[in-house]
């Protein structure tokens, strides 16, 4: 896979930049990280990233609306994770979403899918964490 330009929406400052810091381990580059709604759709527009993953639960609204409101101005391919993903796929029953915690190969596979779902027009399945 070619290295991505991703977009961090967290609210959770230890976990943005852990994650910022394995998606960079992965190959890719972060191109912002934010933590609200606002900030979110804004860097959006400014850095036109090639994939978002997006924390499902914001301090200030959620991810869910987040990323609804950057498709309503172009499509973007995007990933949520969460500590329950079941309210993310009541939403958006067809979302590409991992499950907090996750490991890096959970991760990868998600991104993978949210990329492909992209290109075929729809959007993947959730992945759970394994039981190992």
């Amino acid at each position: 896979m070619k290295a991505l330009q991703i977009l961090v929406v967290e609210d959770d400052y230890l976990i943005a930049m852990l994650l910022a810091e394995t998606l960079v381990e992965m190959g890719h580059g972060v191109c912002g990280v934010e933590a609200t709604e606002s900030g979110a759709v804004a860097a959006a527009l400014q850095c036109q990233p090639d994939l978002i993953i997006v924390d499902a639960q914001l301090r200030d609204s959620d991810g869910v609306s987040a990323v609804e409101e950057i498709l309503s101005t172009r499509f973007v391919p995007h990933l949520f994770i969460s500590g329950d993903i079941k309210n993310v796929l009541a939403r958006r029953p067809d979302a590409v979403a991992i499950e907090k915690p996750f490991r890096e190969s959970e991760l990868d596979q998600a991104i993978q899918r949210a990329v492909g779902a992209a290109h075929n027009n729809h959007e993947g399945r959730a992945v759970k964490p394994s039981n190992e």
